[in-house]
């Protein structure tokens, strides 16, 4: 079982230690070096800030997309990468990744011709309704560059039918419907990499709330951010993965610190049993009156709808704007105007802050979103190269990773063994090939577990083929389904907390379940959660208390869900700052 095979620490037992690597940054791109550099047989400490996944990496759209709208940009060598590694994923990670058919609701015939034609000759163009043959043509050209390891079918284009009638604006007169994909839960597809990755490379080993002080000569002055205890280890070699924070990280390598810019993408989670029903589905991608391409697909139970596109100096400050979410249902109610759209819908926001090479685009959309490795050899105050990521997206991250990781092995002086394109990630391996093949791997997990079907299907779709184990595991440590928390029992809980590094309650609601962004969280499952969690980990009385007040800080002030108060502080304060800084929200007008 991938997971199991994870090896954390803190960062008071990595104290004199050496690394061949140390990876910093812990997003999707980060984790990608990490796993491809122990399938070398490279020997790697993976340390972030946060917890693993905490960034942008856990705030995508979720689609897992070749980017369509970067062929107006001319980017056709962007798209056949993209397309490439969307086909890959279907394959090496079919239980978290799946095909998400797509319509493209089109009004007019020949809209956007000629603001389409100045974006590719590089010259401004103003923004107009993509038409019929602009669309049709970009789609054809997206089935073309997408043909590698194809698992898609071709676009098709027809007059808007009658249901659909019902659910655009009454000019819609075509759909165009083609094939993307999307991602369930990123978060555990990271930690999979993880995993495949310390099984591959039995001396690698993970840190997170460990952040970088500062780097001199060959060491490296590491944070415990849990406990504040600081450390220092050498290596060879360091990898800046940490997207936004790029230049950040670099200056305290004594780096290239000018190369990245971020750009917040907001989201919402949207209760709306009318729209998710008429979507039948399907995603639609559309265009606001402002130009800006937008999302709404059906994901678990609601609806997600993305996204706004608005620079932002520091990332550790991004959070959802009442502008954003105030712009995103406008936006709705202009493509669907038959359906209400209100702030009563929003079950959960979210955002993440993309890392875009440093670009002078008047608009953030302008801006490309292809990635780039950048080296800085060793210098006087610092005796290691430092490779840095430069951009890049969740889609890509392997092919990323890749040219990273040959980097790093230049400056090692070692060769490539294995190439990762064609391996499963996690449970991917051994994933049934039809659907016979599919109802024998779920009744092997309901004898595994003595489960009635149901719970077996949803243990599937979390583990993937690892689910067979799993639920052999829960059974024996109790499988009792919980009453307040839909979906979960107290061992799978238990296992989460104790296999994945958890070490907020945060990290298990936000990162290792969709309880939250799945808008099913209560104030009673959280605590039933946070009771749970403290006697997994040994957390006192106090330190459960604080960690419910963090927990709900968070779903406030990041995620705009309110829920009950925490109980009465407890007489003696927590023997640890488990507290958030106070974070203004920023008033950028996404439009």
């Amino acid at each position: 079982m991938s997971v199991d095979q994870l090896r954390w620490q803190r960062p008071g037992a990595l104290a004199g230690r050496h690394f061949s690597v140390v990876v910093i940054g812990a997003g999707i791109n980060g984790v990608g070096v990490f796993r491809d550099l122990c399938l070398q047989g490279v020997d790697c400490l993976l340390i972030d800030k946060g917890d693993v996944a905490a960034g942008a990496s856990s705030a995508p759209s979720r689609m897992i997309h070749g980017g369509l709208r970067y062929l107006e940009h001319g980017s056709f060598s962007l798209v056949a990468e993209a397309t490439r590694e969307r086909n890959l994923l279907l394959r090496n990670a079919p239980h978290l990744v799946k095909p998400l058919k797509t319509v493209v609701p089109l009004s007019n015939r020949f809209g956007g011709l000629l603001s389409s034609v100045l974006r590719f000759t590089r010259l401004a163009g103003s923004p107009s309704a993509r038409g019929l043959f602009v669309v049709s043509l970009g789609l054809r050209l997206y089935d073309l560059l997408g043909r590698r390891h194809r698992v898609m079918p071709e676009h098709r284009v027809d007059p808007v039918s009658r249901h659909d009638m019902g659910l655009f604006r009454p000019d819609v007169r075509w759909a165009a419907t083609f094939y993307d994909a999307f991602i369930s839960h990123p978060e555990w597809l990271i930690l999979e990499l993880l995993g495949d990755g310390c099984r591959d490379e039995q001396r690698s080993v993970v840190a997170n709330y460990c952040k970088l002080e500062q780097g001199t000569g060959k060491t490296l002055s590491l944070r415990d951010e849990l406990t504040g205890e600081t450390v220092q280890l050498t290596c060879d070699v360091v990898v800046n993965a940490t997207g936004a924070w790029l230049d950040r990280c670099a200056g305290a390598l004594d780096a290239d610190s000018a190369r990245v810019m971020g750009t917040k993408g907001s989201h919402l989670v949207l209760d709306h049993p009318a729209l998710r029903r008429l979507l039948e589905g399907r995603m639609a991608y559309f265009e606001a009156s402002d130009g800006r391409v937008c999302i709404a697909y059906p994901f678990l139970d609601q609806v997600l709808v993305g996204s706004t596109d608005i620079p932002v100096d520091d990332p550790d400050q991004a959070a959802t704007d009442p502008a954003e979410v105030g712009y995103l249902l406008g936006v709705l109610r202009e493509m669907f105007p038959r359906l209400p759209f209100e702030r009563k819908h929003v079950l959960y926001t979210f955002v993440g802050v993309r890392p875009l090479a440093r670009s002078r685009a008047d608009q953030p959309g302008g801006i490309a979103r292809d990635h780039s490795v950048a080296v800085d050899p060793p210098s006087t105050q610092r005796q290691v190269p430092v490779v840095g990521l430069v951009g890049g997206k969740w889609t890509t991250f392997r092919a990323l990773a890749e040219l990273a990781t040959d980097e790093v092995l230049t400056w090692l002086r070692r060769g490539r063994r294995r190439s990762t394109e064609p391996l499963p990630i996690g449970g991917g391996a051994h994933w049934p090939a039809h659907d016979k093949a599919k109802d024998n791997l779920v009744a092997d997990i309901q004898a595994a577990g003595g489960l009635g079907r149901q719970r077996a299907i949803e243990l599937l779709n979390r583990y993937g083929s690892v689910a067979v184990d799993l639920a052999e595991r829960f059974a024996a440590d109790g499988d009792a389904m919980l009453a307040r928390v839909p979906g979960y029992s107290a061992a799978e809980l238990r296992y989460l907390c104790r296999q994945t590094g958890v070490a907020h309650l945060d990290d298990l609601v936000l990162r290792r379940t969709l309880l939250a962004i799945g808008g099913r969280l209560t104030a009673e499952a959280l605590n039933e959660m946070a009771t749970i969690a403290a006697k997994a980990l040994g957390w006192d009385a106090r330190r459960q208390s604080a960690e419910l007040q963090r927990c709900r800080v968070l779903l406030r002030e990041r995620h705009g869900v309110a829920l009950a108060e925490v109980p009465p502080t407890p007489r003696h304060a927590p023997s640890f700052d488990a507290s958030l800084p106070a974070r203004p929200l920023p008033t950028s007008n996404p439009t």
